[in-house]
Order: structure tokens, then C-alpha cells, then sequence
């Protein structure tokens, strides 16, 4: 059922992510920056464009403040992924249907009291006005106000990107990637504005104690965490429908055990546990569609793909003390949105076995910018990010894991599904 795993679990030892034996540091090879800012050719011209109208015009949270945009996120994964500049504007164009323009907030926000509207989305307009003009005190060096309002302080928003289902971290992703002051601005307004109860888990290190329980365990391996979780009964019957709205809820009733699991993992040798971690989102993804799922793949699985990608984009940029605290807080996202989503089976031999033929990447890239699917921004997104974790780890389990796992979304793929009784 799930994959086997290599476990190191000992009830006696002390589970420390800070005791490595390899360096605490993830070195890897920084992705390409596109800088479409200044390139004067058509199609990036298009995508510089297409920003920049979308940050003047469009909200970053908006349908009752519940969702979040994610007009960059496609743009740069289909510019990225080889589209023309005709699909980028039909991509904006699809987009620019759902969101809603900018409405004011109720009062601006100073340097002095820009962390007391923290986790209110009301604040939007005034979040990304205020880190704008500190924009343009910092000479419009976008990376310095990240580094000022990201990474500074006691409780740095930086500890929280996760907030809002990863949707500020993957902002930040795209920002980075793509050189954007725009999108870097509206990752800043996103962390502010999403800003919840999770970030106490990484700036109070008491949380991150090991459990002393009689059946406490540790291991280097996010499945076997995630096959423990999957077999605790202490999360059996929790929810009657799966959906994110039963975050809150875990935590609230269930912390102890969450944080358990979330302190089993050791990363002694971090660069290869975040490799297992990026195996492991592939798999909740694609591992975990079963024949009672039909073909709609979970809405809430993918977020821990996609925010897994824009870690591996982040990783070589950020400051070192923040890597593993990054990689944490996206695991106790994962374990988290498994709960929430009712612990399907993940098994990586429905995907591992596929055929992929003589289909390749170049398939998958083209499937993701002309297919039906194509102006889907998360199905875009989950391909792209397989890409790139093949291309980081040289995908070579299993012959093709990433490969044979992109091959199978394609072919199979009907839509999201996961939403309960919200669907």
C-alpha cells in the first residue's frame, strides 16, 4: 500500500532537526532568473506586461477574501514552460474573469504599526501600498525591503509563509524566479495578510521539543511519517468531509499529536531529506488517486506540491538560518492538510508502473501550455513543479519517478476534487 520505508525510529532517542551529521545548510544550484523586466522581446515584453497589469488591477485576496490570485503563479509557469504571447494573454484573459479589482482598506499602515493588521486580509490595499513605499525608499531594490520585512525580527514573517495554504510562499517563489518587484510586493502583502496561528510553531522553539511519549518515534523518511499518521487512530473520525476548514480544528483538538509527527522527522543530512520531501509531494499528489477517486486530483494535495517547488527556488537564495525552518513549517503544513483531507492511502506503484512511452518532457511541457487543462493554473503549476524536481534530483528513481508521475496527471486528469460538502 505505501512505499517501504528505511526507518531509524528509536521510543529512547531525541529526534533534534538541528543534530546533523551532514552540514545544516541545502546546497543547491540556484534555478535560472528570467528578468523580464528588461528583455525586449515579445514574449517576455507580454509577461512583464501582463504583471504589471495585474498588480494595478486586481486584488491579491478576493471572493469574500477567500481565495488568493494566482494570475503570476500560470503566467510564470506557462512562460516558463515555453508558451507563445498569444496563450500568455488568453491565460490573463481567463484569469481577469474571476478576480475583483483593488477596494480600499479601512486606514493605511506606517512603519510603526504594520504588524498590528497582521492575519486581516481587509488590509490588503494598505499591506502592499505600505511595503510599495518602502519600495521606493529602499531605491527599488525589491530584495532589501524582502529582507527587511521577511527575515528581521523576533517573529519574522518568513516563519509563516505557509499561512493561507502556501499561497504566499509560492508567490514568493515566482518573484524570485522571474525578478519581480511586482509580485515581490504582493508576496509581502499575501504573508501579512494570511498571517495565522502556525507561525508560533516556528518561532517558539519549545514547540519543536521531541516527544518523550512511550510511543514516540523517529525517522529520517516523510512516507513513514505519513503512513504512521495515516494508521493513528487518534485522527480516525475526526472529519466527516475533507476540506481546509478542518485545520483550524486539528489544531485546536489535536496539537500534540500533530506536533509529534511533525517532530519524528530528523533531517541529519538535510539536502537529502528535502529530496525525500519533494518524493513525497509527488507522491501525495499522484500516488494517493486510487480507483475510488476517480480522475479529479485533490484540490489541497497539490498545494503541497507547489509550495514544495517554490522552497526548491527559494533554498539558494534565502538566508541559511531560514532553509530548514522553511522546510519544517512546509512539512507541518503537509501533515496537516493530509489530516484535513482524510489520510488517503499514498502508494507510488499506481504512478510508478505507468507507461510513459516515448513521451518525455517535452510532452508533459507541451501538455501543460495546449491541452484542454491549459488554463488551469494549479494542473500548470503541478506539472512545472515535477519538472523542476526531475531536473534537480536527475530523476532517476524508479526510472522516471517524476516522469511517469507528470504522464499519468496528464493522461488522466478530469479536474479538482477534495472540497466535501463545499464541492
Amino acid at each position: 500500500m505505501f512505499s517501504s520505508f528505511t526507518s531509524f525510529s528509536n521510543p529512547l532517542s531525541i529526534p533534534r532537526f538541528l543534530q546533523h551529521s551532514s552540514g545544516s545548510t541545502i546546497d543547491l544550484t540556484p534555478v535560472d532568473v528570467h528578468v523580464v523586466e528588461i528583455n525586449p522581446d515579445k514574449k517576455p515584453r507580454t509577461l512583464k506586461h501582463l504583471l504589471k497589469l495585474n498588480h494595478a488591477n486586481y486584488a491579491i485576496v478576493y471572493h469574500n477574501l477567500q481565495f488568493h490570485n494566482h494570475a503570476p503563479h500560470i503566467l510564470g509557469s506557462a512562460y516558463l514552460l515555453g508558451a507563445c504571447s498569444t496563450h500568455l494573454d488568453d491565460i490573463y484573459d481567463n484569469e481577469s474573469k474571476e478576480l475583483e479589482p483593488w477596494a480600499d482598506s479601512p486606514g493605511e499602515i506606517s512603519t510603526f504599526d504594520w504588524r498590528d493588521y497582521l492575519g486581516n486580509p481587509i488590509y490588503q490595499r494598505a499591506y502592499v501600498d505600505f511595503f510599495e513605499d518602502q519600495l521606493v525608499l529602499n531605491g527599488y531594490d525589491w530584495k532589501k525591503v524582502l529582507n527587511l520585512y521577511l527575515f528581521d525580527g523576533k517573529e519574522p514573517l518568513v516563519n509563516n509563509l505557509v499561512a493561507g495554504l502556501g499561497h504566499p510562499l509560492i508567490h514568493l517563489g515566482y518573484a524570485y524566479e522571474l525578478d519581480n518587484r511586482e509580485i515581490a510586493m504582493e508576496a509581502l502583502g499575501m504573508a501579512s495578510t494570511s498571517y495565522n496561528f502556525m507561525h508560533k510553531y516556528l518561532d517558539d522553539p519549545a514547540y519543536s521539543k521531541p516527544p518523550f511519549s512511550p510511543s514516540s518515534y523517529s525517522t529520517t523518511s516523510p512516507l513513514e511519517i505519513l503512513k504512521r499518521i495515516h494508521e493513528d487512530d487518534r485522527f480516525h473520525n475526526l472529519f466527516d468531509h475533507p476540506g481546509a476548514h478542518n485545520i483550524g480544528f486539528l489544531f485546536k483538538t489535536h496539537e500534540s499529536a500533530v506536533l509529534e509527527h511533525w517532530n519524528a522527522w530528523q533531517l541529519p543530512n538535510p539536502k537529502k531529506q528535502f529530496e525525500d520531501s519533494q518524493y513525497a509531494a509527488t507522491a501525495l499528489l499522484v500516488g494517493s488517486q486510487g480507483e475510488d477517486c476517480g480522475k479529479q486530483y485533490d484540490f489541497f494535495l497539490v498545494h503541497l506540491l507547489t509550495t514544495s517547488h517554490a522552497i526548491r527556488i527559494l533554498l539558494p537564495l534565502i538566508p541559511t538560518k531560514f532553509q530548514l525552518p522553511l522546510v519544517r513549517q512546509w512539512w507541518l503544513l503537509t501533515i496537516a492538510v493530509y489530516v484535513a483531507q482524510l489520510r488517503p492511502i499514498i502508494d507510488v506503484e499506481r504512478f510508478c508502473n505507468h507507461e510513459t512511452g516515448r513521451r518525455g518532457w517535452e510532452w508533459v511541457s507541451k501538455e501543460a501550455i495546449e491541452s484542454k487543462w491549459a488554463l488551469d493554473a494549479h494542473f500548470v503549476k503541478a506539472l512545472r513543479a515535477m519538472k523542476v524536481a526531475a531536473i534537480t534530483w536527475g530523476d532517476l528513481k524508479e526510472e522516471g519517478y517524476y516522469l511517469k508521475a507528470a504522464v499519468k496527471m496528464c493522461d488522466e486528469f478530469d479536474g479538482w476534487g477534495g472540497f466535501g460538502s463545499m464541492s
